[in-house]
């Protein structure tokens, strides 16, 4: 089991409901450190989505490669959906990255919710996953800064460390399967994904 991983939508599946806000702060800290060394390399992939998302059993977390398809799609920034000719800038990367991980958390703990349902997230918090899904690359609030944001966090509210909160959710996982099969990860992304984003641009209204 030491080198198994499952997805985050694998994670959802088996809950049934979203991650709660000190899952999704360790999720963020431990997604932006592995970034900060993955991101500059030719063969990392501009989306990150659930069905991307890697957990391992050990704690660590891991980018799966995946092209730009209909159902990643929502979770590409704008400019990527756009002519790509000369914006291959690592720079420029990371700032899609930033992107498609802020709409990935976003969607974690909107997971199943009723539309008319807040998500149940700190203001701080908040603020940082909206900042990360801005349409435009330039008003994203960039790694380091997401980085700073978390360790201070994970500091004032003695949350657990990454790599156990990654291993307890990989657990749930396997601990629901016990009695049958791993949860089916192909959950559509598409349809909520786009509710999530009429949702973000109602929270930009009253900012």
């Amino acid at each position: 089991m030491s080198s198994t991983f499952v997805t985050l939508a694998e994670v959802l599946e088996a809950r049934g409901g979203p991650l709660l806000e000190e899952e999704i702060w360790s999720l963020l800290l431990g997604a932006a450190e592995c970034l900060m060394d993955v991101s500059y390399k030719n063969n990392m992939c501009s989306i990150i989505s659930p069905t991307s998302l890697l957990l391992s059993a050990t704690g660590s977390l891991a980018f799966k490669n995946c092209g730009l398809s209909d159902e990643v799609s929502a979770f590409a920034a704008p400019e990527m959906l756009q002519d790509r000719a000369g914006s291959t800038k690592p720079a420029t990367d990371r700032q899609m990255l930033v992107y498609s991980l802020g709409m990935t958390l976003y969607w974690s703990v909107d997971f199943q919710l009723p539309q008319n349902q807040p998500v149940q997230l700190s203001d701080h918090l908040n603020s940082i996953l909206l900042s990360m899904c801005e349409d435009l690359a330039h008003r994203r609030v960039n790694l380091t800064s997401i980085l700073e944001a978390c360790e201070s966090q994970h500091k004032a509210s003695n949350l657990l460390p990454p790599t156990k909160v990654v291993r307890q959710l990989v657990e749930e996982v396997f601990h629901e399967s016990v009695d049958g099969s791993l949860p089916d990860s192909n959950i559509p992304l598409s349809g909520r994904s786009q509710m999530i984003r009429e949702r973000l641009h109602s929270e930009y209204a009253f900012l």
